[in-house]
Formats: C-alpha cells, sequence, structure tokens
C-alpha cells in the first residue's frame, strides 16, 4: 500500500473548497494588531490570541532590532551546547521572578515546552491524570511519555478522585490541565484540584499559555487568580501569545528545571530561542510590569463582548478570559457566518467537528487589550448582522 494514497482521496477540506467556504490559511499584509490588512481590506482581528497587543508595539520590535544587530539572527545549537547566550540566561532570571518561581526554563516554541516537561517528568510507572478539554500539545506529550493516561470529563472532579484512587499509591502522579481553556475560555477548577493533588500525593502541571497576561491582577496567570501560585508544582507559559514573540517556558522548583534541563530531549536537540524572539520577550515582559492596566483593558474587553453578545440574543459561552464561543451548531453555518462576517470586515477563528462533537460548532473570538470600543461596537454590529438576520439560527 502507497503510504501517500491517503493523500490523494477526497477529503473534508476539498468538499468545502468546492463550496467556496475554506476559512483558513488567509493572508495578512503587514502587522498582526487589533486591525489588520487583510484581502486588500482593513479588518477588524477577533482570532488572535496576542492578548496585550505587543506585536506591533515600537518598545518590542527595537528590542528585537537591537538583539539582531548584537547577536545575529540565531544560534546555530542547542542551550546544551553551544546555543546558550546571555539573552537566554537573563530572560530565565526574569521571568522566575515574575512568575515567582525558583527557576524558568525555555524551550523554542510552546507546543515544545509540553512535549519537553512531560516526557521528561513521566515514565512507563507514572499517571497522568488529564482533562478532556487539554490543548493538543498536552496530548501529544503525554503520548511520547509512555505514562498511563488517565483522562476526565472537562472540570469533573468527582471524576478527578476516582482516577487518582485507582492510580494507587505505587505510581508518580502528574494532574496536567490547562488554566483557562484555549475552546472555551473557561477556567480549570484550581482550587479543588490542587486539594485533590495534596491528598493523594499528585504534583499539579498549569498550561497557562492563555492565561499568562490575562488573569490575576499582575497577569501571571490562573494560578494567581485562584491565590494558588504556591501550591501549583509547574506553570507552562508561551511567548506567541501575551509575550508577541516565540518560544515557551516552565516555571518550577530549581532542582526539576535541572533534572528535566539534562533529560528533555526536544530541549536537547532543538536550537535554541533566536536572539531577537528572545529580547522581544524580554521587553513585552517589561512592559507587562510597568503597565498592568493592560491586563484590566483586555478583561474588560472581554467582559464588553461579553454583555453586547447577550444584549444582541447571541448564544455565547460563559468564559472568565478574553476568549468568548460564539454557538453556531453546524459546520456548514459555521462556515457561512465566517465567510460572510470576513466579508463585513470582520475576522474570526471557526470551529468545527471532528475538533469539537457534531453540532457543537463555534466561532472562537478573542480579544486585545488594544481592541478601541469603537472597534468592539463595529464588530457586535457586523455579528448582529450576519448571525441575526443572514443566517439566524433555525
Amino acid at each position: 500500500m502507497d503510504i501517500f494514497e491517503k493523500c490523494m482521496q477526497p477529503s473534508p477540506a476539498d468538499a468545502v473548497r468546492e463550496a467556496g467556504l475554506y476559512p483558513y490559511f488567509h493572508e495578512i499584509e503587514g502587522k498582526q494588531h487589533s486591525e489588520v490588512l487583510m484581502h486588500g481590506r482593513r479588518t477588524i482581528m477577533l482570532g488572535s490570541s496576542n492578548y496585550l497587543g505587543l506585536t506591533s508595539d515600537r518598545r518590542v520590535i527595537d528590542a528585537a532590532k537591537r538583539a539582531l544587530d548584537e547577536f545575529g539572527t540565531g544560534c546555530s545549537g542547542s542551550r546544551f551546547l553551544n546555543g546558550t547566550l546571555t539573552l537566554h540566561t537573563r530572560l530565565e532570571r526574569e521571568l522566575a521572578e515574575f512568575m515567582k518561581k525558583e527557576a524558568v526554563m525555555t524551550w523554542s516554541t510552546g507546543f515544545q515546552t509540553n512535549l519537553g516537561i512531560i516526557s521528561a517528568l513521566c515514565g512507563r510507572h507514572d499517571c497522568i491524570l488529564f482533562d478532556r478539554a487539554n490543548h493538543a500539545s498536552l496530548v501529544d506529550a503525554a503520548r511520547l511519555s509512555f505514562a498511563k493516561l488517565m483522562k476526565y470529563d472537562h472540570n469533573d472532579m468527582a471524576q478527578l478522585e476516582e482516577l487518582l484512587i485507582a492510580c494507587g499509591d505505587g505510581k508518580g502522579k502528574l494532574i496536567v490541565v490547562d488554566g483557562v481553556f484555549s475552546m472555551e475560555g473557561d477556567l480549570a477548577d484550581l482550587p479543588a484540584i490542587v486539594r485533590l493533588a495534596r491528598k493523594y500525593g499528585a504534583r499539579v502541571m498549569v498550561d497557562d499559555s492563555h492565561g499568562i497576561g490575562v488573569m490575576g491582577a499582575h497577569g501571571r496567570g490562573t494560578a494567581e487568580h485562584f491565590g494558588l501560585e504556591d501550591e501549583v508544582d509547574i506553570i507552562m507559559g508561551t511567548f506567541s501569545k501575551s509575550f508577541a514573540s516565540l518560544g515557551g517556558f516552565m516555571a518550577t522548583k530549581a532542582r526539576v528545571a535541572d533534572y528535566c534541563m539534562h533529560v528533555s530531549r526536544p530541549y536537547i536537540f532543538s536550537a535554541s530561542i533566536p536572539p531577537a524572539n528572545a529580547a522581544a520577550v524580554l521587553a513585552a515582559l517589561e512592559i507587562l510590569r510597568s503597565e498592568p492596566e493592560r491586563v484590566q483593558r483586555v478583561r474588560e474587553n472581554g467582559d464588553y463582548m461579553r454583555a453586547g453578545f447577550t444584549r444582541l440574543g447571541i448564544p455565547h459561552g460563559d468564559s472568565m478570559a478574553p476568549i468568548i464561543p460564539v454557538r453556531t451548531v453546524t459546520n456548514e453555518r459555521t462556515f457561512r457566518v465566517v465567510r460572510a462576517l470576513l466579508e463585513n470586515g470582520v475576522y474570526v477563528n471557526p470551529v468545527v467537528s471532528p475538533a469539537v462533537p457534531e453540532g457543537e460548532s463555534i466561532l472562537r473570538t478573542s480579544y486585545t487589550a488594544t481592541h478601541t470600543k469603537e472597534q468592539l461596537d463595529f464588530a457586535l454590529e457586523k455579528f448582529d448582522l450576519v448571525l441575526n438576520r443572514m443566517f439566524p439560527d433555525q
């Protein structure tokens, strides 16, 4: 059998293309911002994870340019050998201080960070307790570890406790959970998770890719939001969202970081974060520290849109983060709505089956600190036009 045979068969993507509804790989003609140029039209961007609006901030751009001049374009090696720059170690020190943890370890992408943490810490004789709504990178990380993967229904703490009991006392136990769930924008029940972890001798890892810069008084994420920073053993974060760059990190105890630095294959066998990316994160971190009002503003914009959707009678999820799922039910309606919104100057992300169960398709909308009320009002006007008048839910 030819391994390429599956590639030659008709696919769902082919059918959507033939219908003229293909919603992916749109080109942006310029910087990521609250408003972008797409297909030659000015478009309100409601599909980005640029939560603090820093990807086009002059200070971040200038820091990246200076790093290019000083350090060049790349490191030509892994952190383990010749690829560690003073920029990397400074970034890790400053992030550890910000996150209030003993140490921080960085990887070259967020996906790689989850692979690197979990595959280093977990093995065949361990259990990973896992929320079914967790990010795909966590799924692949658990598979790579060869640990026993035990999934519980989303935020079902009774089921989590049953699995912890079933795991038994003789195995290492790691509870892995998103802090802010990336599709629905709801939060992990972290207080209950921490209580169960302590009761059954488990450790807790929170993927806070969508929480850092958004949740907590200082933007330190979901653990800060709940007042549980000392109780969460590992906080994972990414640089591609609030930090306006690329890469990822783990904040944890110094001995845990040191162990992972010497056994994490995605860390040891990958080139390190390029200088410009590391410098951009440092600049974004300094802005987050000095301008905490950005954290408040991004949450206010999320609240404003939730209230607007409710006023217009548009079904949406009850999220706490600046991620709001808008219920569109079927795949076809979702694709038609996405196209109509784009034609009317608003970009959103479609989420359809099989990524979600059949009949539960959504528009994933997300908001930044730099969205203006005028932009949000424009978007609400277009949502009303498209969802309530052009394609009303039958």
